[in-house]
């Protein structure tokens, strides 16, 4: 029992080091654009550039790893996240930081595939809900926005940004010496095959539903990207504060993950279209008071609890279309909602060099805007799909 709980621990170590890998260059990005030498939107690349590469080799790289030893693709995965921090921490050339997010990036979809199984196999039999000890190894994400992004931020401005990524680099070699300690060998099962669960992207009601967490995750980072940006050019936050309400952003994401649960459980579909409302109403506030040193600081915490629920929100939405294959299903979530975060952070950066930090957020609400029409054509299509198969059995039916 004890074993198994210093793995299931071990396995949210090393989720919340690639959250903090993968995320924590949000708050440190007006100093690494300084140091790389290149404005802050070409900076704003190392944070899309990663959500491309899971986005758009996520389930290649998981097939690939398939019939590797679990325990060995996980340890090389924190082996890999481990120096390319110690890489961040060295380098001074933007080509070289470029491609070290790019390597990890291969990695990231195979860890939280792979860590995800292992979590259910490594549950005690006695547990009435293996799926739970999933749940806690995954509380590392919420864990690591609301700790591991803020501490870089402030090893950062109060140390120095080497400091910051050495950070990083501890994290992920501990859960590197974690699998390794406390790990079993776990020899891999056969060859996962998509083949037969491709027919879920037959269906037009899946792209729109993929279209949807795209929009979604594209407004949610198209602003969230610039974070750091934002409250200094705009709010005029200095380093201790942005730390301080990446800190907040953080912790309030933990309870809000719990909040937006209970409103899916009460109903997917109501709470579904209301999440991107809720974030063109957030971002609104954010143009409107974000030059506001003190009432930001509310909008902030608001802005967290509804950005928090993005991931359950769409994950909930996607799987409804995947029932037949939930494991691919999962493999999308994770592709497309890395592209809305390219896509997100990209235009984002565009918005940024173009017409100024100020106008930022408008980015953001064009993206829940389009989102809202993906969701609304998503559910017409329902309905009319539902209208036609009910005329379609009135039809068959015998005379009576």
């Amino acid at each position: 029992m004890r074993r198994s709980s210093l793995s299931l621990l071990t396995l949210a170590l090393g989720v919340f080091g690639i959250i903090t890998t993968e995320m924590g260059i949000v708050g440190v990005l007006p100093q690494l654009a300084a140091r790389l030498d290149v404005s802050t939107s070409m900076a704003g690349l190392l944070v899309g550039s990663f959500a491309f590469v899971v986005a758009a080799f996520g389930p290649f790289m998981t097939l690939a790893a398939s019939r590797i030893d679990r325990r060995a693709v996980l340890a090389a995965a924190m082996a890999v996240f481990a120096v390319s921090n110690a890489v961040y921490a060295l380098t001074a050339y933007f080509e070289v930081m470029l491609a070290f997010r790019i390597i990890p990036a291969l990695l990231h979809p195979v860890f939280f595939s792979v860590a995800l199984a292992a979590a259910v196999r490594l549950a005690p039999a006695s547990a009435s809900d293996p799926a739970r000890a999933a749940a806690r190894v995954f509380a590392g994400v919420t864990v690591g926005f609301a700790f591991g992004v803020p501490v870089t931020s402030y090893l950062a401005g109060h140390l120095t940004l080497q400091a910051a990524f050495w950070f990083g680099a501890a994290v992920n070699l501990a859960a590197f010496i974690g699998i390794l300690c406390f790990l079993p060998a776990m020899p891999a099962d056969e060859r996962i095959s998509y083949r037969a669960q491709l027919g879920v992207l037959r269906s037009p009601g899946m792209w729109l539903s993929i279209l949807s967490v795209i929009c979604v995750f594209a407004a949610m980072f198209s602003v969230y990207g610039y974070f750091a940006e934002y409250l200094g050019a705009v709010t005029m936050m200095n380093e201790s504060w942005v730390s301080a309400m990446l800190l907040v952003f953080g912790i309030v994401m933990i309870f809000g993950n719990f909040a937006f649960a209970a409103l899916l459980r009460s109903g997917v579909v109501r709470t579904v279209l209301a999440y991107p409302v809720l974030c063109l109403a957030v971002f609104a506030l954010v143009f409107v008071l974000g030059p506001r040193f003190a009432p930001m600081i509310a909008v902030i915490a608001l802005w967290a609890a509804v950005h928090s629920g993005g991931l359950i929100v769409c994950q909930t939405w996607l799987g409804r279309d995947a029932r037949d294959a939930p494991e691919f299903g999962n493999a999308l979530f994770v592709s497309f909602s890395n592209l809305g975060i390219t896509v997100g952070t990209g235009v984002g950066g565009w918005t940024l060099a173009a017409f100024g930090t100020r106008l930022l957020p408008w980015t953001g609400a064009a993206f829940a805007l389009a989102a809202v029409a993906a969701v609304l054509a998503r559910l017409t299509l329902a309905k009319r799909t539902q209208v036609r198969a009910g005329a379609e059995s009135t039809e068959l039916a015998p005379a009576q």
